[in-house]
């Protein structure tokens, strides 16, 4: 079964039971159980990105709190970058 049926069975209640009725009954208990399996995991993928995010912003706020504190800005932290000089590359010498 292709992503593109699973998505047009999600989408669509009339799809999903035309495809439902081809279906036993043990395996339709056995769909639901390995989607309930999915739906969890991806729930729990879901939690820990949130909790990633959710620490890496106090991190970042503790970081910007001590900057401030230090009476410093981050352009201090950060070295200015060499500017690159503008114009064309100079040509490669011809030897022949």
């Amino acid at each position: 079964m292709s992503n593109e049926s699973l998505e047009r069975i999600a989408r669509n209640k009339n799809v999903a039971r035309a495809a439902a009725r081809q279906l036993s009954m043990e395996q339709l208990h056995k769909l639901a159980e390995v989607i309930g399996e999915v739906i969890e995991q991806k729930n729990d993928e879901e939690r820990r990105r949130q909790e990633d995010e959710a620490l890496k912003a106090r991190k970042l706020a503790e970081i910007r709190e001590q900057i401030n504190e230090a009476g410093l800005s981050v352009d201090d932290l950060v070295p200015e970058q060499p500017r690159r000089k503008r114009g064309r590359p100079p040509k490669k010498a011809d030897n022949g």
